[in-house]
C-alpha cells in the first residue's frame, strides 16, 4: 500500500521552506538551498547532524578552492577538473566526502558566475546556511519509536514463553510435535528490534546507548543459549525422575517473566535443585546416566541464561517508563 514516511514528509516540508527563504533574501541560485535541504534530511538526528557537518565543511572547502583556481586560471570548464583533483582527495582526508555531490553544485555556481568576488562568496555561504539550517531544524522532530520497540519486546517474550512451553511438554511427556517456527521468528524479530533500537540511540543526544538496545542485546544472548539448549533437551530419551524436576523449574521460569528482576531468586532455586539431584541415588543404567548428564548440561545453560539477566543493568526511570517484562 502507498505510504508516506516521516523522512519523505520532512523533506517535502524543508525543501520549499529553504528555497522560499533564499528567494526572499534575493540570493542568486536560491533553488540550491532546497538541494542542500534534501541531502541533509536523514533518518535520525545524529545522521542529520553528521550529514550537515560533512556538507558544510565540504562546501566551505569547495568555495575556497573555487575562488583560488578560478581567480588564477579563469572560469573555464577544464579548471573544474583541477579543482576536483584537489577537492575530492581533500574531502576524503578530512572525512567529509559525503558532501562532494552538494559541493559540486557550489563549484558550478562559481564557474557560471560573472565574476569571483565577495558578493558571490557571501551569496553561496548564505545558501549553504539556509539549506543546512532548515534541514536541521525540521529534522529535530523525530517520532517516538517506543511503541514499536515495546511491541517487539512483547513478541520476543511471548515467543520465549512458547519455547519454554515446548521444552516443558517434552520433558514431561517425551513428545515432540513442535514445528519450531518461534525459533526463526524470534531470531528475525531480535535483529529488527536491534536495528530499530539503534535508530533510537541516534535520536538521543545525551545517552550513548538506549535502554531498549541494551535490552535486546541481552535477549539476543539469552536466545543463543535457548537455541544451544534445544538439542541437549531432545537428546534425553529416558523418563527419569529428574526430568520432572527440571520441567517444574522451567515452568517456574516461564511464569516469572515480569518487570522486576527475579533472576537471582531463580538462580538460588536452580542451585538448590542441583544439590538435591546430586544427593539422589546414582544412575543404574547407561541410558539413565546419559540422561542425567544431559540434564546437568541443560542446567548449566539455564544458569548462564539467568546470569545474563541478573547482570543486565537499567535505570529505575527506564523500568517504570517502559514497564519492561524482563526475566
Amino acid at each position: 500500500m502507498f505510504r508516506i514516511g516521516y523522512r519523505t514528509l520532512k523533506t517535502a516540508i524543508a525543501t520549499p521552506i529553504a528555497i522560499y527563504i533564499a528567494q526572499l533574501l534575493h540570493l542568486q541560485n536560491y533553488f540550491s538551498a532546497g538541494i542542500l535541504a534534501i541531502l541533509c534530511i536523514q533518518s535520525t538526528k545524529m545522521k542529520s547532524i553528521r550529514a550537515a557537518w560533512s556538507r558544510f565543511a565540504a562546501c566551505v572547502l569547495a568555495m575556497i578552492l573555487s575562488t583560488l583556481f578560478f581567480s588564477l586560471f579563469g572560469q573555464h570548464p577544464f579548471v573544474i577538473g583541477l579543482v576536483l583533483l584537489i577537492f575530492i582527495p581533500s574531502t576524503v582526508y578530512l572525512k567529509v566526502n559525503e558532501g562532494v555531490v552538494s559541493s559540486s553544485v557550489i563549484i558550478l555556481h562559481f564557474l557560471a558566475a560573472k565574476s569571483i568576488d565577495s558578493h558571490l562568496v557571501l551569496n553561496e555561504f548564505a545558501i549553504i546556511l539556509i539549506g543546512i539550517g532548515v534541514a536541521l531544524i525540521i529534522n529535530l522532530y523525530m517520532p517516538s519509536l517506543d511503541h514499536q520497540l515495546i511491541k517487539y519486546q512483547k513478541k520476543i517474550e511471548d515467543n520465549f514463553r512458547k519455547i519454554f512451553e515446548e521444552i516443558i511438554l517434552y520433558l514431561r511427556t517425551n513428545k515432540n510435535t513442535w514445528d519450531g517456527k518461534e525459533i526463526t521468528e524470534t531470531a528475525d524479530i531480535i535483529e529488527k528490534a536491534k536495528s530499530l533500537a539503534l535508530r533510537d540511540v541516534e535520536n538521543r543526544f545525551v545517552t550513548n546507548e538506549s535502554f531498549f538496545y541494551s535490552y535486546f542485546k541481552m535477549r539476543e544472548k539469552q536466545f543463543e543459549i535457548i537455541e544451544r539448549s534445544l538439542p541437549v533437551i531432545t537428546s534425553i530419551s529416558s523418563m527419569i525422575e529428574q526430568r520432572m524436576m527440571m520441567a517444574d523449574f522451567v515452568e517456574d521460569l516461564k511464569e516469572n517473566i515480569q518487570p522486576k528482576n527475579t533472576a537471582i531468586e531463580r538462580l538460588k532455586k536452580l542451585y538448590s535443585m542441583r544439590e538435591q539431584i546430586n544427593q539422589m541415588d546414582l544412575p543404574k543404567t547407561r541410558e539413565e546416566f546419559e540422561a542425567r548428564a544431559s540434564l546437568f548440561q541443560f542446567m548449566r545453560e539455564i544458569e548462564q541464561y539467568l546470569t545474563i539477566k541478573s547482570n543486565f543493568k537499567h535505570s529505575k526511570n527506564s523500568h517504570s517508563k517502559h514497564q519492561v517484562k524482563a526475566h
